[in-house]
């Protein structure tokens, strides 16, 4: 296949033409450099047109203008805007990768390793606070393929929740085998919720998800220490019932 920056498919048939045989090109278009810095200013075209104008707002020609690249090329690297914010969604998580590895590979400490990776995540998500706004008028629909719950956003959303489960596995945590297997899951979905709140929350450099994000890890930590005690256990095993 050549290379799609020399191609100069224009017009509605084109367009629509390049749109059906993209297919999968967003996962399996060739990782050269010319292409990996095509897919980029792709990507940041879009996010500043969805910030600017709404994702309903936006299509993909006045991204594919933005981005100084044929109708064709846009679709070439992403099928649809759905597929841009999921790429979106995976580069911010390999940017929480990142940034988390050095306290998982220096702690051991449960909460220490916990409080590290929830404070990397809003580390790095801080300079898309204002596009998070946007998009989650659009996420937050329950029937969108935006939703973090999405079956869309189930691979991503499989490997965010694997790096819970290194920091429960990597600690010294004692705890019973069914929260162990749960909480992963939990931890994500805890995340979850400080995202939301950090997406809400105006106060200057965000400070108030930050002492949220402290706050809460110590409840975290101080509920799974209380699951250890007999009298809790069966309230434990009623509340992951709930949660199944």
């Amino acid at each position: 296949m050549s290379d799609p920056d020399s191609a100069a498919g224009t017009g509605a048939g084109a367009e629509r033409g390049a749109a059906r045989a993209a297919g999968a090109a967003d996962a399996g278009a060739p990782r050269t450099r010319r292409g990996e810095q095509t897919r980029a200013q792709i990507l940041e075209a879009a996010l500043a047109l969805f910030r600017d104008h709404g994702y309903e707002g936006t299509t993909m020609r006045a991204i594919a203008r933005a981005a100084g690249v044929a109708v064709g090329n846009a679709y070439y690297y992403f099928r649809s805007k759905e597929a841009l914010i999921q790429e979106f969604y995976r580069r911010t998580h390999r940017e929480h990768l990142a940034a988390c590895a050095g306290v998982l590979a220096s702690e051991r400490d449960f909460r220490a390793r916990l409080l590290g990776v929830m404070r990397a995540k809003v580390d790095t998500i801080m300079p898309y606070h204002r596009f998070a706004g946007v998009l989650f008028k659009t996420a937050a629909d329950p029937a969108s393929p935006l939703n973090p719950w999405s079956a869309e956003s189930g691979p991503l959303r499989r490997e965010s929740t694997e790096l819970f489960a290194e920091v429960v596995a990597g600690s010294r945590l004692r705890v019973g085998g069914e929260l162990r297997a749960a909480l992963p899951s939990l931890l994500w979905t805890y995340h979850m919720g400080v995202v939301l709140y950090w997406i809400h929350d105006g106060s200057p450099g965000c400070t108030r998800t930050y002492r949220l994000v402290g706050d809460s890890v110590d409840l975290v930590t101080r509920l799974v220490a209380l699951s250890r005690l007999p009298p809790v256990r069966p309230l434990l095993r009623f509340a992951l019932r709930l949660g199944a």
